[in-house]
């Protein structure tokens, strides 16, 4: 049985209230996105119009591609990312549910005074 990723089960943080384990699955796309360079590699497959070979990271992120690895990978174990396999090389995007729950999680409606 697979896990459920934590990406498919955040709540908008601006919901009344928050459940535990909604709490504890924010929190997991949080720590995935608590390293400068994911949250670079999540700009750049989100602004990037087809899936991105983990070979295309390394030059602009200034990372070894072993250090590129393990942060795709981190990413992807929370449910940012999809990956493919084509051939040898690994090729990334961003999920559209995670689009859309990071979208949700970050956009409040309205700044409380």
């Amino acid at each position: 049985m697979r896990e459920t990723l934590p990406i498919a089960c955040c709540a908008p943080l601006e919901a009344p209230v928050l459940s535990n384990a909604e709490a504890a699955a924010s929190a997991a796309v949080f720590a995935a996105l608590g390293d400068p360079a994911r949250v670079r590699i999540v700009n750049m497959l989100a602004t990037s119009e087809a899936a991105v070979c983990v070979c295309e990271l390394v030059q602009p992120l200034s990372l070894s591609q072993p250090t590129v690895s393990h942060h795709l990978k981190k990413l992807t174990e929370a449910g940012l990312l999809e990956r493919e396999q084509r051939g040898r090389w690994a090729y990334y995007s961003l999920s559209g549910e995670a689009r859309e729950r990071l979208a949700a999680l970050l956009d409040f409606t309205e700044v409380p005074a």
